[in-house]
């Protein structure tokens, strides 16, 4: 298993599969004692399937092990997004995401741990198990796709992680964990089969040791659906076609000023000493300005959690979630549910998304905000008229150490997302991808393109990533 593992690309796993050269069976059978071991160390999953169904015929992701964050549902398999709420619900259907990996031949080998329902920038709150970072246990893979990042990380045999991003929850777990992370624009995958946390900024993606395997990944879950009314009729394409023998010649790139205020100085002179790298490439570098990233933050937080507050009601105990016993009448059962149901940041989020919403505070805080956030998407609008993209820190720390992260107010837990807010209110697209260590910790740099220009983000990923390696 070593020899099949270690050195191949997704793609070369593939390749590999389809010749009879890998015997899946084989591979499986060795895969999981190898999962067994790599949870034990570092807990990335909340489920792990122990006889994966492998597939009837041969597909572009044939025998590919893919493990799926746990907010995105899985036939006949455990959906919990990290809740207790929902620890004994098992979908009778794929998301549209899982069936397109299925229909393609990917492997499902198991569910990712993750914030409850997303909320949280280092995957601590999540009610099952909380992932370490593969890089230093003691530290955090970051939110709220913590489980996605920590099993590429860990990985040692081709993998992609099918991962889920609200408001930087693919961004921050790759920056972490020393991964490639590549958020889409928001439709460019169905979120049918999604469970909720903010529905006009959620977004399914992918994560991977590289960037040809990130985009590979997005190819095969990307594409038009009828179940999902925000799902765009953009036409789809062979990302990873991108990521072969890319040039960033004569391409345009902005480098927002207000993305390095409060950075660790370490990252951003590792950013831009990248961005050089770009510049000797034949990119065109300028420097731009953001202004209305100040208000991207409390906008953000005001439209996700009255939009939670919401998606969150229907877990009563009735229909939908826990249940239990009924004594009382229908207020204290309801309450008896929800107060042992969600875990403390989710009771935080209904809270104050609930107050936002509340009759004479709607148009005062979630009206306004979402006003906002149009003024935002237009400054960004505005600036790829003239740029094919911006680069900017993915991070502004290196993973924090947990016993760190206890000490944080949940004001300066939320501080941590400015650098992804923006983008992500925004449903544009972004790459992560590593670029060095600090104090042996990796450290990302995120790639922003406009509306469905994948292809541009992916290109000068491609050759940002070639050039840390040497090629």
């Amino acid at each position: 298993m070593q020899l099949i593992t270690k050195n191949l690309s997704a793609a070369d796993f593939v390749s590999n599969s389809i010749n009879g050269s890998i015997d899946i069976s084989e591979f499986y059978g060795a895969l999981n004692e190898k999962l067994a071991i790599i949870q034990k160390k570092y807990a990335p999953f909340i489920t792990i399937i122990d006889n994966p169904e492998l597939p009837k015929k041969h597909g572009a992701l044939y025998g590919l092990p893919i493990s799926i964050k746990d907010c995105i549902c899985t036939a006949n398999i455990k959906t919990t997004a990290g809740s207790k709420i929902l620890e004994n619900y098992i979908p009778p259907f794929d998301a549209t995401s899982v069936k397109r990996v299925k229909e393609n031949g990917g492997v499902i080998i198991g569910k990712t741990a993750q914030d409850e329902f997303g909320f949280g920038t280092f995957s601590t709150n999540c009610a099952y198990e909380i992932p370490r970072n593969p890089h230093d246990p003691n530290r955090s893979c970051g939110g709220s796709s913590g489980g996605a990042g920590c099993i590429s990380a860990a990985a040692d045999f081709p993998h992609i992680a099918i991962a889920e991003s609200t408001g930087g929850s693919i961004t921050a777990p790759a920056a972490f964990t020393g991964t490639v992370g590549l958020t889409p624009t928001y439709g460019r995958v169905s979120r049918y089969g999604l469970i909720d946390y903010s529905n006009s900024m959620d977004k399914i993606g992918v994560i991977a040791k590289n960037v040809y395997d990130t985009a590979l990944g997005l190819t095969y879950i990307s594409g038009h659906d009828a179940n999902d009314t925000t799902s765009s009729n953009t036409k789809s394409e062979n990302f990873e076609d991108y990521a072969k023998n890319s040039t960033v010649k004569g391409m345009h790139i902005g480098v927002p000023k207000e993305y390095f205020d409060n950075i660790d100085n370490r990252i951003t002179k590792a950013v831009m000493d990248n961005v050089h790298k770009l510049e000797n490439d034949g990119a065109i570098i300028s420097e731009v300005s953001l202004k209305l990233t100040q208000y991207a933050l409390p906008s953000y937080y005001l439209i996700a959690m009255s939009e939670a507050s919401t998606n969150l009601a229907k877990y009563s105990g009735l229909r939908y979630g826990m249940q239990n016993y009924v004594d009382g009448n229908f207020s204290e059962y309801f309450s008896n549910i929800r107060e042992n149901g969600f875990g403390r940041e989710a009771k935080r989020r209904i809270i104050l998304g609930t107050y936002a919403r509340a009759a004479g505070f709607r148009d005062a805080y979630y009206m306004k905000a979402l006003k906002v956030r149009r003024l935002i998407i237009d400054e960004f609008k505005e600036r790829f008229k003239h740029l094919d993209a911006l680069i900017a820190p993915s991070m502004p720390i290196i993973a924090p150490r947990f016993d760190e992260i206890k000490k944080l107010t949940p004001l300066e837990n939320y501080n941590m997302d400015k650098l992804t807010i923006g983008p992500n209110m925004s449903g544009i697209p972004t790459i992560s991808i590593p670029i060095g260590t600090i104090e042996s910790m990796p450290i990302g740099m995120q790639i922003i393109g406009d509306h469905y220009n994948e292809s541009k983000i992916i290109k000068i990923a491609a050759v940002a990533e070639r050039n840390l390696n040497g090629n």
